[in-house]
């Protein structure tokens, strides 16, 4: 017996039938997240999503560092966007609702370490299923990332962001690395490599700022809507 008919034994008509069900059913699924996300998140006015590990305990430096930028965002009269998880994520919520300023959660369902942190109002907690789903609320309804030190979870969110940003996918706002010497190394890899490699254009780099303190980061984000206020039309 050839691979090939191994193969439509092991996938018999019954199972790929329940899989294209299974898929179909899916797309509901997929079509309600994105439904209840802008719903719910159209209304929250201008915000700055944080991103970072959701590793960082509550007595690190970038936790604290988190907490403060979120504050002083809120006193500038922006709200917060998070993860909604822990670390990181409780971080920025936390500095928000001191703040008294809008402070959204954006969970995801994990099957062992993703859980809601107790700073975000119920109705401004939304929870997903799908990854991709909720990178897009990220991006949609914020007016600038501010980046913490993580892993994975926090790169793949800043490198969806830059992507769309230099493909004209959404408008250009401030992407800000917090923490200079976490994103030292990564920063001239890019500079070094990916530039040196003509795989990046020169202006691409402006795209990024590395700041080392809350103020500097939420100055970027003053500074860049500043211009805009000036405007006659604005």
């Amino acid at each position: 017996m050839g691979e090939q008919d191994k193969l439509k034994r092991a996938f018999s008509d019954k199972t790929l039938n329940d899989i294209k069900t299974s898929n179909s059913w899916q797309i509901f699924k997929i079509m309600s997240e994105f439904v209840e996300g802008f719903e719910r998140l159209s209304k929250i006015g201008p915000c700055v999503s944080i991103f970072g590990s959701a590793r960082t305990k509550a007595d690190h430096k970038y936790y604290i560092a988190a907490e403060e930028t979120a504050f002083q965002l809120t006193q500038q009269g922006y709200g917060v966007i998070t993860g909604g998880g822990p670390g990181i994520m409780e971080a920025a919520n936390k500095g928000a609702k001191r703040g008294n300023g809008k402070s959204v959660g954006l969970n995801i369902e994990l099957p062992f370490e993703q859980f809601s942190n107790p700073y975000i109002d119920q109705d401004k907690l939304l929870t997903f299923d799908y990854f991709f789903v909720r990178k897009v609320m990220f991006v949609k309804y914020a007016q600038g990332f501010i980046v913490l030190p993580g892993g994975f979870g926090t790169l793949d969110e800043l490198f969806e962001a830059i992507t769309l940003i230099q493909t004209k996918k959404i408008g250009k706002f401030p992407i800000i690395l917090q923490n200079k010497k976490y994103w030292a190394g990564m920063f001239e890899w890019i500079k070094n490599t990916l530039l040196e490699e003509n795989n990046i254009n020169a202006d691409d780099l402006n795209l990024i700022h590395l700041t080392d303190t809350p103020e500097e980061s939420v100055q970027i984000i003053n500074d860049f809507y500043g211009k805009f206020m000036h405007q006659p039309n604005f």
